[in-house]
């Protein structure tokens, strides 16, 4: 099974009413256990190297690690650039391995908004890779806090940017450590109403697992990024193996203490949001 685009698994994510797991790459095991907990369960997965993950690993070599990954799986697994913050990024992700990125220009007036978007669509479908926007601002907890997506702004981004995604703001909160049931309904109608496109839920490690199979099975939400939840699940395994092994020294035996633990989170997940 060679990469896919984000559009080949969320056209049919929408069609059939389930969701996708964008789940936040850091290093070398949380890929691996995405991947291993992808094939168990027979799900398509996307790796997501968001602005953090890319601060550590550069570009060029984050994009090959997880291109080489998806090229292996026996599933579709979609390579995806998260929170691209300029063109540059975005376009040097799809030089190097991507199969997906994102340009979140949430923060700009809609028509700039749109128009890079645009721009970065007409590059990126040339090269056979799919693009994901941003309409409204999803907040961040103990952070900024957030603006909910103009219908009206959904409905000009949904016609006029060339994305295959779109990522709204409804409740939904970035870096959650506990669930919250903050998910405007009414909210995420509106902006269903004048849109098209899949819809994607950035924080979902904060929205409980019952919700997150609602909006999968009842909605356009085809697609929750989970970051948090799978980095607590790292940090427990982490620290019980050195609780438990306090003479152990080897950073590879450390580091691959954690995945059995990763991907049996990533499995549970997977089996709740895109097993039909």
């Amino acid at each position: 099974m060679t990469a896919v685009t984000l559009n080949e698994v969320l056209e049919p994510a929408m069609t059939d009413s389930y969701a996708l797991a964008g789940l936040v790459v850091l290093g070398w095991e949380d890929a691996v256990a995405f991947v291993e907990a992808a094939e168990n369960t027979r799900c398509p997965v996307i790796l997501q190297a968001g602005p953090g993950c890319r601060a550590h690993t550069p570009i060029p070599v984050i994009g090959k690690m997880l291109r080489y990954l998806a090229d292996q799986a026996s599933v579709p697994v979609v390579c995806h650039l998260d929170h691209g913050y300029t063109l540059e990024d975005c376009l040097a992700g799809i030089d190097h391995g991507f199969t997906s990125v994102m340009f979140d220009g949430s923060r700009l007036p809609i028509s700039e908004n749109i128009e890079l978007t645009a721009r970065l669509a007409e590059k990126a479908h040339a090269a056979s890779v799919s693009v994901e926007g941003e309409v409204g601002f999803v907040g961040y907890a103990e952070g900024a806090g957030s603006a909910f997506t103009d219908p009206a702004e959904a409905h000009r981004f949904d016609r006029e940017s060339g994305a295959d995604a779109i990522a709204v703001s409804v409740g939904n909160v970035h870096l959650q450590t506990e669930k919250t049931d903050g998910i405007d309904f009414e909210a995420l109608k509106a902006v269903e109403a004048v849109t098209s496109k899949p819809l994607v839920l950035h924080g979902g490690s904060g929205i409980p697992t019952e919700v997150r199979q609602r909006l999968a099975r009842e909605s356009r939400v085809c697609k929750f990024n989970l970051g948090t939840e799978l980095r607590q699940t790292f940090g427990s395994a982490l620290r019980e193996t050195l609780d438990e092994k306090p003479q152990l020294f080897d950073r590879i035996e450390i580091l691959k203490s954690v995945i059995p633990a990763m991907r049996a989170s990533t499995e549970t997940i997977l089996q709740t949001i895109t097993k039909t």
